[in-house]
């Protein structure tokens, strides 16, 4: 759990751009890429938690610009890439002028149940790290490598030697 503003502002970074790696990895038609014929496009998803970032921290009191045109799924993946980059960096920006450590132990009810700021922010990251994971899954099925996020992709075990990636 994040003590410090500087704890959570460290672990958003971090995530941050892993995930700024993986929506460098989309193209433009990738994002058409469903699961199923009535699902979520690609598209839909990593823009979905792109704008999903100021409007959950609107929600919990910060003031923060929300994204222009968030209904409307942009065509160009570079687009969402950009603007997730954008996003995060004020984000974390924001949380920094307008929260301090102490604020981290204030109660706000979230989904239903009572939970410190520190816990809604670890929301907003798992809620990210769990869109993202969706992301790699369809970009997969799009025919792209994904990157790495927490370790190598197949393709890059074998560049690193190892023909078999472990369990």
């Amino acid at each position: 759990m994040y003590v410090t503003i500087k704890d959570f502002i460290r672990e958003w970074n971090w995530e941050a751009n892993l995930t700024q790696k993986v929506l460098e990895g989309l193209t433009d038609e990738s994002l058409k890429q469903k699961v199923y014929p009535e699902g979520r496009t690609l598209g839909r998803i990593v823009w979905h938690f792109t704008t999903n970032i100021p409007e959950y921290l609107v929600h919990f009191g910060l003031r923060i610009e929300l994204v222009e045109n968030a209904d409307k799924v942009p065509d160009s993946a570079k687009e969402i890439a950009d603007t997730f980059k954008e996003v995060s960096a004020r984000a974390a920006k924001v949380i920094q002028e307008q929260w301090t450590d102490e604020s981290l132990k204030e109660v706000q009810i979230a989904f239903g149940r009572e939970e410190t700021n520190a816990q809604i922010l670890m929301g907003l990251i798992k809620h990210i790290i769990h869109h993202r994971g969706q992301a790699t899954v369809l970009m997969r099925q799009a025919g792209l490598k994904p990157f790495g996020v927490y370790g190598p992709p197949k393709e890059d075990w074998i560049n690193l030697g190892v023909e078999e990636p472990p369990l």
